[in-house]
C-alpha cells in the first residue's frame, strides 16, 4: 500500500468522515450542539474502556514486555516540552508564560488521536501491540508538570505563592479527571484480567465505534469554531502545529523500533509523541499558568495539529514505521 493509498483510506474512514462532518456544521453556522453533560460523558467513557482494555493488554502482556517502552514513553513526554519551549520563545518570538503553556500541550498526548490510530492500524491490518494504551497514559502528566514548571521559573519569583501552585497543578496533572480515569482504569483491567474484559465486554468494546464517531462529531464542531483563530496564532504557529508533529512522530516511532515494539506499536508511538493534548493539558494550563493566552494552545493543538494528524499524520507515521522496519 503506497502512502496516498493510506491517506485515502484514512479519509474514508467513519472517525475522520465524522470528524468532517462536524466542521462542515461549524462552518456553514449549523445550529448543531451537543449538550455539555452528553460530551462530558462521551469523555468519561472513552477514556475508561481504552484503560481498562489497556490494563487488561499489560496484564497478558506481562510487565517485562511493557516497562522499557513505557519509560521510552514517559520520558518523550517530558523532553518534548524542554525542546520545543526555545522554539517557541526564540523562533516564534512568545511569552515565556505562552511558550511553556503551548510546549505543555505538544508534550501531553490526546486520547482520541490515539483511538483513531488503532482503528488505522486495524483497518490495514497491522498488529500492534494492545498494551500501548500504558503509553498514554504515562506521557500525559510529565508534560504537564514540565510545562508548568518552565512556564513559572520564566515568568515568577520563588516563593511559597510558587510552590502552592506548583502544588496545585502536580495534583491536577495527577488527579485531574482525564488522567485519573485513564490510569485508574487501567489499573482495574490489569487487575481483573481478561475474566474481568469478558464481563464487560458487551459495554466497553461493542459500543465503542459508535461513541469514537459522536466524540469525533464533537470535536469537528469545536476544531471548526476554532478555525477563525488561525489569523490570530500567525503563520508561525500554523506551521509548528505541522512541523513538530512530523518531527515528533518519527522520533517516537524510532524510539519504538530501539524498545523493541512492532512496527503498529512503534506507530502508535509516534502517533502519541506526534499528538496534542486538548483536554487534561488546558484544564491544568488555565488553572496553573493563567497568564497564557489560550488562544495560542487552543488553537494549535486542536485546529491546527488534531486535523492534521487525524487526516494525513497517521498514515505518514505508519509509513514511516513501515519504511524503518524494512
Amino acid at each position: 500500500m503506497s502512502i496516498l493509498d493510506a491517506i485515502q483510506n484514512n479519509l474514508l474512514s467513519p472517525a475522520v468522515l465524522f470528524f468532517a462532518l462536524g466542521l462542515i456544521a461549524a462552518l456553514t453556522k449549523s445550529d448543531l450542539k451537543f449538550p455539555e453533560p452528553l460530551y462530558v460523558a462521551l469523555t468519561i467513557y472513552l477514556l475508561v474502556a481504552i484503560g481498562f482494555k489497556g490494563g487488561v493488554a499489560v496484564a497478558e502482556a506481562g510487565l517485562a514486555k511493557v516497562w522499557l517502552p513505557a519509560l521510552a514513553a514517559m520520558l518523550l513526554g517530558a523532553l518534548i516540552p524542554l525542546w520545543t519551549y526555545p522554539v517557541l520563545r526564540f523562533g516564534g518570538k512568545f511569552s515565556a508564560v505562552d511558550s511553556a503553556a503551548i510546549a505543555a500541550h505538544y508534550g501531553s498526548v490526546s486520547a482520541v488521536t490515539f483511538i483513531a490510530a488503532t482503528n488505522y492500524l486495524k483497518a490495514v491490518n497491522q498488529p500492534y501491540e494492545s498494551y500501548a494504551t500504558a503509553f498514554l497514559a504515562v506521557m500525559e502528566s510529565p508534560a504537564i508538570l514540565v510545562g508548568v514548571v518552565l512556564g513559572k521559573l520564566a515568568t515568577s519569583k520563588r516563593g511559597a505563592a510558587d510552590m502552592t501552585s506548583l502544588r496545585a497543578a502536580a495534583h491536577e496533572a495527577v488527579f485531574g479527571r482525564s488522567i485519573f480515569l485513564l490510569v485508574g482504569a487501567l489499573v482495574v483491567g490489569w487487575l481483573c484480567g481478561k475474566p474481568g474484559m469478558a464481563k464487560v465486554e458487551a459495554f466497553f468494546v461493542t459500543p465503542f465505534q459508535g461513541v469514537l464517531a459522536l466524540f469525533l462529531l464533537e470535536m469537528g464542531l469545536v476544531a471548526g469554531r476554532r478555525l477563525g483563530d488561525l489569523k490570530r496564532v500567525g503563520p508561525f504557529l500554523l506551521g509548528f502545529g505541522i512541523v513538530m508533529p512530523l518531527v515528533h512522530g518519527c522520533l517516537g516511532v524510532y524510539l519504538g523500533k530501539l524498545t523493541g515494539l512492532e512496527p503498529g506499536g512503534a506507530t502508535l508511538l509516534g502517533v502519541l509523541a506526534a499528538s496534542a493534548s486538548y483536554i487534561a493539558a488546558p484544564a491544568a494550563i488555565r488553572m496553573s499558568l493563567p497568564d497564557a493566552n489560550p488562544t495560542f494552545y487552543l488553537t494549535s493543538s486542536l485546529a491546527v495539529t488534531f486535523p492534521f494528524n487525524i487526516a494525513l499524520g497517521i498514515p505518514i507515521y505508519f509509513a514511516v514505521a513501515r519504511w524503518l522496519y524494512s
